[in-house]
């Protein structure tokens, strides 16, 4: 009998949780719902209300968005159980009110934290699949915070363990953490399929940039992504103070958010460097994509921690689809994204960092070949049309178990789910 593509997932309900970030701001998460939505599948999304995306309860694309309080959006050891207490308690709200609406058939987890299995597994026992999506080395970001090995890095590490021994199957952003599920996780390569966070196109336009973003100035250096400890932003600011010591023609825009803006806002004034920085925090597309379509030079300052270099960062992939240079530190994982469309600085290198961003502004002729590199690569190999087929593959085959089950009779529990 004939069947179209990945017919396994027509019909069926996923539910997603994702726990740091809203939706749809988070891109991954959003490009994955809309793609299964795409296909046929009815999803729904439990996330946390956050600055922008604060509406309880919406439908977008057709996709049920549930969103949750969150008090706190943390920042050390009290913060952090307090934020994730919380949201395990409306995990486990939503999705029994999810589940008595419509019966879902697969939960899809997204780290941070490596606590979706809570609530994962007494939907197993229901014939719920699990799907972790690792965004996030959680042992190695503890280390990358607070520099040790203590009780919570190997509470970190049993974390883990018990998701990828609860997990049916695994998404990677890269290689580097397939491998970590495989070796350290003990999952089976089968089971373990690298999904990268490729960009869509049709979001990220080129454009006509706009030179009021330049303040006056010749030059825009650009930065997109959250703002916290592990991204590098003070890193980023002394690079500038190097670089506005010799010469005034540059500005700086850094886009985003996060738990570290105000302190680096009052970073960038404690080093004189305001009519030089600007901070947009987070922001529509359309200014995002104004800001960074006027920018010369791109850059990821990201810390070069243990987690950084095995992780791969958006933004790089955002830059190159938008023809723009980067300059980054030498990571593993930031060069296999960028190739040659990244200049790379010497790890913990302040200088170096600031002597390649001046090298690549002083050298436009570079600037479009590194910037036309990046384009076509992902045009080629990275953007999400290359990356969509691997996440359906994944779920049609985690799906094909339920195969003719929609005739079982389903649950009925009154719970009161307001539409």
């Amino acid at each position: 009998m004939h069947t179209t593509p990945y017919s396994n997932i027509i019909g069926k309900h996923v539910l997603i949780i994702v726990e740091n970030l809203p939706v749809p701001f988070d891109r991954r998460v959003w490009q994955e719902a809309t793609t299964l939505r795409e296909a046929g599948a009815e999803v729904s999304i439990i996330c946390p209300r956050m600055k922008g995306f604060t509406t309880p309860r919406e439908t977008l694309d057709g996709i049920e968005i549930y969103r949750h309080p969150l008090p706190v959006e943390a920042s050390g050891p009290l913060g952090y159980l307090i934020e994730y207490g919380t949201s395990i308690f409306w995990w486990y709200w939503y999705a029994i009110k999810i589940f008595a609406k419509k019966r879902f058939q697969v939960i899809h987890g997204c780290n941070p934290p490596d606590l979706i299995f809570t609530v994962a597994l007494p939907f197993k026992l229901l014939g719920v699949k699990y799907l972790f999506d690792h965004h996030d080395i959680n042992p190695e970001f503890y280390i990358a915070k607070f520099e040790r090995k203590d009780f919570f890095y190997r509470l970190m590490l049993l974390f883990e363990r018990i998701t990828y021994r609860i997990a049916d199957v695994s998404i990677a952003t890269n290689e580097s953490y397939r491998q970590i599920a495989i070796q350290r996780g003990k999952m089976h390569p089968d089971d373990v399929t690298i999904v990268r966070s490729g960009p869509k196109l049709d979001r990220l336009r080129i454009m006509p940039g706009d030179e009021a973003c330049k303040k006056g100035r010749r030059y825009l250096v650009g930065y997109l992504g959250v703002i916290c400890e592990s991204e590098g932003i003070d890193l980023l600011l002394e690079a500038v103070q190097q670089i506005v010591a010799k010469r005034q023609d540059v500005q700086f825009a850094i886009v985003g958010g996060g738990t570290s803006l105000d302190d680096m806002k009052k970073l960038s004034a404690d080093m004189n460097l305001t009519e030089y920085v600007d901070f947009y925090g987070r922001v529509p597309d359309e200014l995002l994509l104004k800001v960074l379509n006027t920018a010369d030079v791109c850059v990821n300052p990201d810390r070069p921690t243990e987690m950084n270099n095995l992780s791969t960062m958006n933004k790089i992939m955002e830059y190159m689809a938008l023809k723009k240079p980067v300059v980054q530190f030498d990571l593993k994982e930031g060069r296999f994204s960028a190739q040659q469309a990244s200049l790379y600085a010497e790890p913990h290198n302040i200088t170096d960092f600031a002597d390649k961003i001046t090298y690549l502004l002083d050298n436009e002729a570079v600037r479009q070949q590194m910037g036309e590199f990046g384009y076509n690569r992902v045009l080629n190999e990275l953007s999400w049309s290359h990356e969509r087929g691997k996440l359906l593959g994944v779920y049609d085959k985690l799906l094909s178990t339920f195969r003719q089950r929609q005739s079982v009779p389903q649950p009925v529990l009154s719970t009161g789910l307001q539409e």
